[in-house]
């Protein structure tokens, strides 16, 4: 499937330059053991550099689009599931669609920020908010023929000050029936003590299509790894939690993984039956009650790594295969990032 034109942002022109990859023609990734292996073509992963950023693509396939800045935070949009379905939903990069609802304009596809930082939010993007501002990336093909986007962030204060800064690594993978992005980011206190507040607001969020929500009464359903659904699994700790429900009928499901070496495993969930689906690894006060705590501390010079593993299937959800996935993630051993 090309890049349909109405994925692309209103404002922005879909001109791109093609990023060329030598050994993609050679290079054709097996699955696991006892598996079939992936045909060439399904494997194939490119990028293309666009005025906007990088788009992903897979064949002559869209997987995802990667926007250096979206009103002051860089985001993955669009994002397409295994048989071609848009994952997450249009507003505000587009006029609300369908069962989207346009509301909470920061939540934009997929972005990782926190609502306390310093004192600073850089979970909203008003004006007087923080902005996460791109430095540089480039996108590689690893030899198991995924893509690997690495870029470098600075976090910035209203008035321009540099608060910290990250490294992030996204890993796009297919497996033929599941679409994979493994999302690494290593915090830097490169500026002085780095405060991230206690707060449901963070961190590591997704704002799914509307469609897949609960409160759309199709059929959307929230589980958390012990079970618990919907409303019941917001803000509690689990290794990973899954949202899914319909996108044009057929049944979809989005499982992110936390890694057991990311700070806070495992983490809350600030997950929500209208479409949020979020990691916070910071906030406590609001999801158990009590006290406000003083929030996590890193030192100057010191660093610290968040590891999630997004899975993108087809089908009605498997708790059994869901399980497994975190358990080999749990195993896999997360790259060394600058």
């Amino acid at each position: 499937m090309p890049i349909p034109s109405s994925f692309l942002p209103d404002s922005l022109v879909s001109r791109t330059i093609a990023v060329s990859f030598a050994l993609l023609g050679v290079l054709c990734p097996m699955k696991a053991r006892g598996e079939s292996p992936i045909s060439a073509e399904k494997s194939r992963i490119e990028a293309t550099k666009t005025l906007t950023g990088w788009n992903i693509l897979q064949g002559k396939d869209l997987f995802a689009g990667y926007m250096l800045d979206s009103n002051g935070k860089p985001i993955i949009y669009p994002l397409m599931g295994p048989g071609g379905q848009a994952m997450t939903r249009d507003f505000p990069m587009k006029k609300a669609g369908q069962h989207e609802r346009n509301d909470h304009d920061h939540h934009r596809s997929l972005w990782l920020t926190h609502g306390n930082v310093n004192g600073i939010d850089f979970w909203l993007d008003d004006a007087h908010c923080g902005k996460i501002v791109h430095r540089d990336g480039k996108v590689e093909l690893s030899k198991d023929g995924s893509a690997v986007l690495t870029t470098h962030n600075d976090w910035l204060a209203p008035d321009g000050k540099l608060v910290l800064t990250d490294t992030r690594r996204f890993t796009f993978h297919d497996t033929g029936d599941r679409r994979i992005i493994d999302c690494d980011c290593l915090l830097k206190a490169t500026n002085g003590d780095v405060n991230f507040g206690d707060t449901k607001e963070g961190s590591f969020g997704m704002r799914i299509a509307g469609t897949m929500k609960v409160d759309a009464k199709m059929g959307g359903l929230i589980t958390s790894a012990d079970g618990k659904h919907n409303k019941e699994a917001w803000g509690k700790k689990s290794p990973w939690v899954n949202y899914s429900g319909p996108i044009d009928g057929k049944p979809v499901g989005i499982t992110i993984h936390d890694h057991p070496s990311s700070f806070g495993y495992p983490c809350r969930w600030h997950v929500r039956t209208y479409g949020l689906f979020a990691a916070n690894p910071f906030g406590v006060h609001h999801f158990v009650g009590g006290d406000k705590t003083d929030g996590i501390v890193l030192k100057a010079g010191d660093k610290m790594r968040l590891g999630y593993r997004v899975v993108l299937s087809e089908g009605e959800f498997d708790a059994t295969q869901t399980a497994n996935d975190s358990s080999q993630y749990a195993t896999t051993t997360r790259p060394d990032l600058d």
